[in-house]
Order: C-alpha cells, then sequence, then structure tokens
C-alpha cells in the first residue's frame, strides 16, 4: 500500500498535465504545387493556456522561423516564406486565443523547400509541446525526344549509328528510360547530377541506318515514380535506288505489239534520272525512252532479243537492274508462259544446290587427306596384300554350278614389288612371281583314253630354270555320266 499510493498520484499528475501536438511524420510534393503541413494541439484537463504558435524549418542542424501566430498580436509570416505561407485556419488569422489548428499550407512548392518542419507550441504553466514533420519535394522531369540528324544517309559501311536521342531532364529522383521499336538497336543511358539536386538522364538509340529503318517510329519511355510519359520520333533514311525491272513475261514473239519494260526503283529521295543501257550492241532503232520505261514501237523482231539494263540515280547513289529478253517465233500457249518461268527458276536452283554440294564434297576430301597422310606415315614397314582372289563359275560342261578361285594378277605383285621397294634392292620377303597356271597339275596323264576327249596343256615352267620351257601333255575328259 505504501508504494501504490505515491504511484496512482503520479499517474493522475501526469495525465492531468499532459498535451499533445499531433502532426504528419512524413508529407511530399511536386515542384509549383502546394502541401498542408498539419499541426493540432491536444490539450490537458484541465486545459493549459496557449501562448504562442511558432513554425520553423529545420535544415542542416539550423533553426530557420517560418510563421508565428500569437493570440493578441496575430500572424506573421517570415521571409522568404511571405508570400507562399498561410495558416489555414480562419480563426488563427482573426487573431482569436483558439490556436489549437495552427495547420499551414506551403504554395509553389521549390527543391529548396525540402527540409523537416517544427510546429512549438509555447503554453502556460506547462511550458513548450512540439512535434516534427518531413516534407520531400520531388520535381518532374521534362521528356522530350529528337533525331540525331533530321536526315540520316545510309553509309557505305554497315555500322552502328545514334539516330534518336531521349532526354528526361531536371527530375528528382531520377527517371528510368526505355525505347519501344520493332528494330534491332540499344540504348545508351547516362545519368547527370545537376547543382539543384535533380538528374537529367539522356538515353541515346543506336541502329544501322537502312532502307528497312526508314519511316520506322521510335518511342522513347520515361517511367517516374508511377508516372509514364512518352515521345515519339520518326526515322528519314536516305539511300540508295533498289531497282527491278518489269515488262517481260518470257512470252515476246515475232509480230507480237506494244511491248515495253519498265524500271522500277524503291529509293530515298526519289530517282533523280533514269538510264537504260543494251549489252548486245546499239539500242534497237524502235526502242523509246519514256522517264522509267522503255517502250518498243512496232512489232516485235528478232532485233529485241539481247540484255537490258536499268540505271536509276539519286543524291545518295545509283542501282542497277539487268532482263535477258528471249524472242520466239510463235507465241507460247496458254500456262506455257507460266510454266517456263517456273522451269527457270528450278533450274537456277539445281545449279546453285549442285555447286553447293560440288564445294561441301571438295571441302570433305580435303579434310580427310592430312589423314590418310598421317596413317601413312605412321605405318613404317609397307605390307604388300595378298592377292585378292574372288569365287566365280565353272563354265566348261563338267562342273555346271561349281565354282573355282580366279587367277590372281601376276602384275599386281610385281608392280607391288617395285612400289615397296626402295633404290632398286629387293625386298627379302617378297612372294615369288609365278605365273598364272602354277595351280593346274605337274604330272601329265601317260595314256589317254579314246573314249574321253584329249585336252593339251602348257605345263607350267620350273622357277630355277632362268628360261620356261614348254612341255605339252594331255588328259581324257569322261562324259559327266561316268565321273
Amino acid at each position: 500500500m505504501t508504494l501504490a499510493v505515491p504511484l496512482f498520484f503520479g499517474l493522475l499528475l501526469s495525465g492531468g498535465s499532459g498535451q499533445l501536438v499531433q502532426m504528419d511524420s512524413d508529407m511530399s510534393g511536386y515542384v509549383g504545387s502546394q502541401v498542408e503541413l498539419r499541426c493540432s494541439f491536444i490539450n490537458s484537463n484541465p486545459p493549459v493556456k496557449i501562448s504562442q504558435v511558432t513554425w520553423q524549418r529545420l535544415l542542416n542542424g539550423t533553426k530557420q522561423n517560418v510563421a508565428i501566430a500569437n493570440p493578441t498580436l496575430g500572424v506573421s509570416v517570415l521571409s522568404p516564406f511571405r508570400d507562399r505561407v498561410r495558416f489555414k485556419s480562419p480563426a488563427v488569422r482573426r487573431r482569436t486565443p483558439s490556436l489549437e489548428d495552427t495547420t499551414i499550407v506551403l504554395n509553389n512548392l521549390r527543391l529548396t523547400d525540402e527540409a523537416a518542419y517544427i510546429c512549438e507550441y509555447t503554453t502556460f504553466p506547462a511550458g513548450n509541446r512540439e512535434n516534427m514533420v518531413n516534407l520531400t519535394v520531388y520535381a518532374r522531369p521534362m521528356v522530350r525526344t529528337t533525331l540525331s540528324k533530321p536526315i540520316i544517309v545510309v553509309g557505305p559501311k554497315a555500322q552502328k549509328m545514334t539516330v534518336a536521342t531521349c532526354i528526361s531532364a531536371n527530375g528528382k529522383p531520377a527517371s528510368v528510360i526505355t525505347w519501344e521499336s520493332d528494330l534491332n538497336g540499344e540504348g545508351d543511358t547516362k545519368e547527370v547530377l545537376n547543382a539543384d539536386g535533380t538528374i537529367t538522364v539522356r538515353s541515346d538509340y543506336m541502329v544501322v541506318p537502312s532502307r528497312a529503318t526508314h519511316q520506322q517510329q521510335l518511342t522513347c519511355v520515361s517511367t517516374y515514380n508511377d508516372d509514364q510519359y512518352t515521345d515519339s520520333v520518326t526515322l528519314n533514311v536516305q539511300y540508295e535506288p533498289e531497282v527491278i525491272i518489269e515488262g517481260f513475261d518470257g512470252d515476246w514473239y515475232i509480230n507480237r505489239e506494244n511491248v515495253q519494260l519498265t524500271c522500277l526503283a524503291d529509293a530515298n529521295p526519289a530517282v533523280s534520272f533514269f538510264q537504260w543501257r543494251y549489252l548486245n550492241g546499239t539500242m534497237p532503232k524502235d526502242a523509246e525512252l519514256r522517264e522509267d520505261s522503255l517502250i518498243f514501237k512496232g512489232a516485235v523482231g528478232y532485233e529485241l532479243a539481247g540484255t537490258y539494263v536499268c540505271d536509276a540515280t539519286n543524291s545518295v547513289g545509283t542501282g542497277s537492274a539487268s532482263v535477258e529478253v528471249t524472242v520466239t517465233e510463235n507465241p507460247l500457249a496458254d500456262g506455257e508462259a507460266r510454266v517456263m518461268g517456273i522451269l527457270g527458276w528450278l533450274v537456277a536452283l539445281g545449279v546453285i544446290l549442285s555447286v553447293l554440294g560440288i564445294a561441301f564434297l571438295v571441302k570433305k576430301q580435303q579434310q580427310n587427306k592430312p589423314r590418310k597422310a598421317d596413317s601413312d606415315s605412321d605405318t613404317s614397314t609397307p605390307v604388300c596384300p595378298k592377292p585378292s582372289s574372288t569365287q566365280k563359275p565353272v563354265e566348261d560342261f563338267q562342273s555346271h554350278g561349281k565354282l573355282y578361285d580366279e587367277i590372281p594378277n601376276t602384275a599386281d605383285c610385281v608392280s607391288y614389288r617395285l612400289a615397296c621397294s626402295k633404290d632398286d634392292r629387293t625386298l627379302q620377303h617378297s612372294p615369288p612371281v609365278r605365273r598364272p597356271l602354277a595351280f593346274l597339275p605337274q604330272i601329265p596323264y601317260a595314256q589317254p583314253s579314246a573314249d574321253g576327249v584329249t585336252v593339251t596343256y602348257t605345263t607350267p615352267p620350273n622357277t630355277t630354270h632362268a628360261i620356261p620351257q614348254e612341255h605339252r601333255w594331255t588328259r581324257t575328259l569322261q562324259p559327266a555320266n561316268e565321273v
């Protein structure tokens, strides 16, 4: 009991004399806008007397008075906030003793307004009570997209260059820039910190200029906080003419009329000059040039056959195309001209595939040659392969369906001996050269049978003799039923 009684009276005293200043902990606004900084006083019971309310700005540890409200003296706003700060409650502006709500309104925000603001109440007899709010000031960036050059000219080399630039200037915090385009390019982004604390983001879009990039749209997307800003440009790319010739349908025949060739050119800027050339001599006398067309007057004759070239020129360069004109005696049947055109394409495709196949085989053979040379160099002692022997059917009348070994070719072994011999030295293990009849019987029959068929053979020579000797011997072949 002795401890609980003092604690109870202490709580009553603190509750009776407690006051509270209510404020937001954080506020934010954009440059040029206005923001309300709330401040209200929760009085005690019994209430205390409010003598004065003072708003201060705390920056780098230093306090600076902004506005003062006094029940007797009224309201005072100090420089540099005099034209931009006011108390929101009319009761405060009328010099009334009611100062429980002293919210201020700050107009035309500046980046320098970013700081901590203190609302301080001076009361009697409780003394001073205060609270603080942190004010953050944002700066919306200015987004602009421009072409690097009003006119971009395709160069002789295919290299990337900057075609457009997107700038998100003086933003706080920094923006994030991305590009939307169908082109195969990329953005190069850099950030610059300005003296006032804002950040400028610059992104250069780089791509290889070509006729495909002409009239393409680039869109810069700048993401700032939760907002997105977009700006677009259209590329103007100049390139030399790309030319094709129309008019020859593959069915120019004798006495056909009203034929012409037309030169079509895709160019930027437009073609300023067309020129036709005939590669087979002098241009036919019936040919007349009209702008981009070559018109042939009168009936078609064999003299119109040949190669025609069209040159189209603009300020960037010159593009050319050619066509081979053929003249037939009679017109082609219905659909035959189309078939001839398709066959022409098929023949061209076959030629291309044949060239590619030959190139592939040559390359493969070149790759295999080093491997074969390596395998030959690794073998120190060549081995003479045995003469190949294949089995063939006996063609005589005695052995139908039987097989015998084919006589090996002596020249193969002789050639191999010479090939395997170096410096005309005789190989120690080279096989002896024998005549191809070595497999026949060496001893002839003494007496042939009268009923049989006598066949004369030449005996093989003795390999020990230098000069082969011929011996004749006979053998009687019995009929097939007696064997």
